[in-house]
């Protein structure tokens, strides 16, 4: 990974010259749950400008790390990032915690993220990811292998976003996807069996012939369920 890490940066700084400020690294890769095969290298440039030609100097190294199988780099300049700072305050809260400083100065630390429209986010994150979650599995083929891609496609963000649930209601916020997980559980009362099978399987701690596929995804949309309602009713009334 460091190989990848240095080889990228070099392209970028390469195409982007003095118009590239900073890179960052944020997410799994720096929490410690990277896993290869199920989680991403995100990263996160700082730029002078953002014109068309500006992207385009940084193409080849955007395409280039694509064709690794990552997504492309998150561009903003310095203003702009601090500017939606309070629309992005559950992606920026979880860089400000968890990122390392790839090239350039670390911006992050420092970055003030508002919290006034973090509940707000929260709230309609979680409604709309649990939405898609359901006509994911309405209209996907009923198969093991189907229901196993549900769950690990989107295992990562509901993670997040309980940690980010928690932090609304006055929790402390974990640092991990298990930690997460099983707070959110206490504080709701919901089956977590579903959602510690996926984190099983991506930790490398149970293998795929161990999971009852189905039981898994009946308890996962049950907890998706449960968590979303509970957030929303308390949320209300604070």
């Amino acid at each position: 990974m460091e190989a990848k890490l240095t080889d990228y940066v070099n392209r970028l700084r390469h195409g982007g010259r003095a118009n590239l400020k900073a890179v960052v690294l944020y997410g799994s890769a720096v929490t410690g749950e990277f896993r290869a095969g199920h989680s991403d290298l995100n990263t996160l440039c700082i730029v002078g400008r953002a014109t068309s030609q500006d992207l385009e100097e940084l193409h080849p190294a955007a395409e280039w790390w694509a064709r690794q199988g990552n997504h492309p780099p998150l561009v903003f300049t310095l203003d702009e990032l601090t500017r939606a700072a309070d629309v992005f305050a559950i992606e920026l809260l979880d860089m400000k915690q968890s990122h390392r400083i790839l090239f350039g100065e670390d911006f992050l630390t420092n970055l003030d993220v508002p919290l006034r429209q973090h509940r707000l986010q929260v709230e309609r994150e979680l409604r709309t990811n649990w939405l898609r979650l359901r006509q994911t599995v309405l209209t996907a083929p009923l198969s093991h292998n189907a229901h196993l891609v549900i769950m690990s496609q989107s295992v990562s963000a509901f993670c997040a976003l309980f940690r980010h649930a928690l932090l609304a209601l006055g929790q402390p916020m974990p640092p991990t996807k298990r930690e997460a997980v099983a707070a959110i559980a206490a504080f709701t009362g919901a089956d977590p069996s579903g959602f510690n099978s996926m984190l099983d399987l991506r930790e490398g701690t149970k293998k795929l012939g161990q999971i009852d596929v189905e039981g898994s995804l009946n308890s996962y949309v049950e907890f998706v369920e449960i968590v979303t309602n509970e957030v929303d009713r308390r949320l209300d009334v604070m």
